[in-house]
């Protein structure tokens, strides 16, 4: 699919707004009067979309004077992108449709320890089963019905409505890989992964692009997670995801976009450094967040986990001054209230008022991941 938005800034604000109109559309008027572009180049730019299926009607919108207006909308089957996470133990892959909507998904355990040929292997075959073919409307309707009640391992290793049927012209427009950092994602290579130096400077992004001969993405987990989050509608205009897995770190989003920083180093929260003395660390430090909060749950104190995540939250809070801070990762998901709670207190004691809610979704980072494919068509 040639898409316009990839060379036409104006094409991709007017692709952004009938995405985030969702089902309900938006008018060629309506349009024009949110982008600032004139009648005639948003009629011009919206032909085009239609032509190239990216855009329909969607019906009529009664209007104060004159024929009802022309209501359109984004075509979400007109493309579609893959996200990888790739953590230290575990493979998910989804497929989403051009709106970002999971339509399907498949997980499997992986060991980052055993090096990249064995680890690159099985991103390669699972990212082919999801590319071999893309849902029509109805299958994808029904794998994302089955996607949002959280299917089990068996329909997400391929079976039901998690397996995409093949439906010719309908392309993968590329695939984003999400992994613990650090790495440097202009390069689409990893550094020294805390844990796994073996990883340091092998080309991820190259290696997998050869494979599977689509685009490839690289980036942070937590940066393609706080790119998920940041491109939905009525998202805060500042926060910083903190992700609680098997590591610790945040993605931080500043005037609407990540931050990423030059080299990729950016929201390295887990290797702040907040006890001196302290246990040493897998990245060569001593006392680091990370392995003071990992080192608490394996306790089973999930409290102190959460204390000690706040006093991290509350440095970023106080760095960047952000609105908001969201909890994500598989250790906040299992435990969402003591975590939740557990930082706000710790806001709250220091005067600190940025609301702390947890994100939600077990798949937040894959989700993400697909977004380093799609946010470029939308401007992002």
């Amino acid at each position: 699919m040639n898409v316009p938005a990839l060379r036409s800034p104006n094409a991709a604000l007017v692709l952004d707004l009938l995405r985030t109109a969702g089902e309900a559309g938006i008018s060629r008027l309506e349009l024009a009067e949110r982008t600032g572009l004139t009648p005639q180049a948003v009629s011009k730019i919206t032909a085009r979309l239609r032509s190239e299926g990216l855009a329909t009607e969607a019906g009529h919108r009664a209007s104060t004077g004159g024929k009802p207006r022309t209501v359109l909308r984004l075509v979400p089957t007109a493309g579609y992108a893959i996200g990888v996470h790739l953590d230290r133990d575990e493979l998910t892959t989804l497929l989403t449709d051009l709106a970002g909507t999971v339509v399907a998904r498949r997980t499997r355990a992986v060991d980052l320890g055993e090096g990249a040929g064995p680890v690159l292997d099985a991103v390669t075959e699972e990212v082919r089963e999801l590319s071999a073919g893309t849902p029509g409307p109805e299958s994808a309707a029904g794998a994302g019905a089955g996607a949002g009640a959280g299917a089990g391992p068996e329909s997400a290793a391929g079976a039901g409505p998690d397996r995409a049927s093949a439906v010719p012209g309908f392309p993968v427009l590329g695939v984003g890989v999400a992994m613990p950092g650090p790495l440097d994602h202009r390069a689409g290579v990893p550094g020294r992964v805390t844990g796994f130096p073996e990883w340091d400077g092998h080309p991820v992004r190259e290696e997998l692009a050869g494979r599977l001969g689509l685009p490839v993405v690289l980036d942070k987990d937590t940066n393609a997670a706080a790119l998920g989050l940041a491109v939905r509608p009525a998202a805060p205009g500042s926060f910083a995801y903190v992700h609680l897995g098997t590591g610790l770190g945040a993605g931080l989003v500043l005037g609407g976009a990540p931050l990423r920083g030059d080299r990729t180093g950016a929201g390295e929260l887990g290797h702040q450094t907040v006890q001196l003395d302290g246990p040493p660390c897998g990245c060569g430090g001593r006392g680091c967040l990370e392995v003071l909060c990992l080192a608490a749950v394996a306790r089973g104190d999930d409290a102190e986990a959460a204390r000690i995540l706040g006093a991290g939250a509350a440095n970023v809070v106080r760095l960047l001054d952000i609105d908001q801070v969201l909890l994500g990762g598989r250790l906040v998901l299992a435990a969402p209230e003591v975590f939740a709670g557990g930082v706000r207190e710790v806001l709250a004691g220091l005067g600190l008022t940025a609301p702390v809610r947890v994100a939600g979704e077990r798949d937040a980072v894959a989700a993400g991941a697909a977004w380093l494919i799609l946010a470029p068509i939308f401007g992002k």
